[in-house]
């Protein structure tokens, strides 16, 4: 003798439905289905210029590659000779935390300079001799001394 109440009946036909969308949608993906095709039409190809393609790539515009040509990871540090007195001047020296720069006269570059490498007190705007070597994040001065 229960009775049912509107609300019952509406959640039932709401139940209802979403069993109809879901079974719909899954022969929807039976149908559409992409197994079982073949390698070729899977395959993808990079052309010339880096983009995807559907085609294979032009055997005539093959290029060869010497494996000593690639580089992997970070560039290298270019050497430079350490021999070379430069001249230059101090752009910046805080004797506080031990380091500054040094402009380079001849190249116009600056130079890293750390407190260990003077052979006396330099302040900004002196002219010094150095000699260059190869740091970690680029040329370090060594050998520094006030003309």
């Amino acid at each position: 003798m229960a009775q049912e109440t509107q609300g019952k009946k509406e959640k039932e036909k709401k139940k209802q439905k979403n069993r109809q969308d879901k079974e719909q949608r899954k022969e929807e993906r039976k149908a559409n289905n992409n197994k079982g095709k073949g390698l070729e039409s899977m395959m993808a190809y990079v052309d010339e210029n880096g983009n995807l393609s559907d085609s294979p790539p032009d055997p005539k515009k093959k290029k060869e590659i010497n494996l000593e040509d690639i580089q992997l990871g970070a560039a290298k540090n270019v050497i430079i000779e350490a021999d070379i007195i430069r001249n230059g001047v101090v752009t910046f020296f805080n004797e506080a935390k031990g380091y500054g720069f040094i402009n380079d006269l001849k190249s116009q570059e600056s130079v890293f300079v750390h407190i260990n490498q003077l052979s006396g007190p330099i302040q900004e705007r002196d002219k010094v001799t150095f000699e260059v070597e190869n740091g970690p994040k680029g040329l370090n001065a060594i050998k520094v001394k006030k003309i």
